[in-house]
């Protein structure tokens, strides 16, 4: 868990210098921790076998033809079950922590409002297009949503 919460930290910090900076943030991809849940293997040797191996093979176009033949239903079950670990590894880490009254209610808003712009994209049609485009993301509506009420709401615990 330490490790999985330093490499968010790090590629926050990284996109937030990417934003000073105007440029596009190096972001980390989420099947990756699908594959990890996958296989058990998150040994950073291996990746760089890979890294390795996927240079090797982009040197060789006929290698990339017999990848492409793959059949889309193949490639959409492998693609579903990687990032069906991604949502179950996201419910294992909330999971895992005390949840009380007020993270029940900032999980409850916050998914309630990313599942809103992604299920009912019309909901945002009034609003101006700066606003628009930024609340068009679930991810950025559901996150935003999150922060302003995990600090705006404050309820005594018993």
């Amino acid at each position: 868990m330490k490790r999985a919460s330093g490499g968010i930290l790090a590629d926050g910090v990284n996109s937030m210098i990417a934003g000073i900076f105007n440029s596009f943030p190096n972001s980390i991809f989420a099947q990756n921790n699908g594959m990890i849940q996958l296989t058990g293997v998150a040994s950073r040797y291996v990746g760089y076998f890979i890294a390795g191996m996927l240079i090797i093979l982009g040197l060789f176009p006929n290698i990339g033809l017999i990848f492409s033949l793959m059949p889309e239903p193949v490639l959409g079950g492998a693609t579903l079950l990687m990032f069906g670990t991604v949502a179950a590894a996201g419910i294992r880490i909330i999971a895992s922590q005390n949840i009380n009254r007020k993270a029940t209610l900032v999980i409850a808003i916050s998914f309630s409002f990313g599942l809103s712009v992604e299920l009912v994209p019309e909901i945002l049609s009034q609003l101006p297009e700066t606003i628009r485009n930024i609340f068009s993301s679930c991810i950025t509506t559901g996150g935003l949503v999150a922060i302003l009420t995990n600090a705006l709401i404050h309820i005594k615990e018993d």
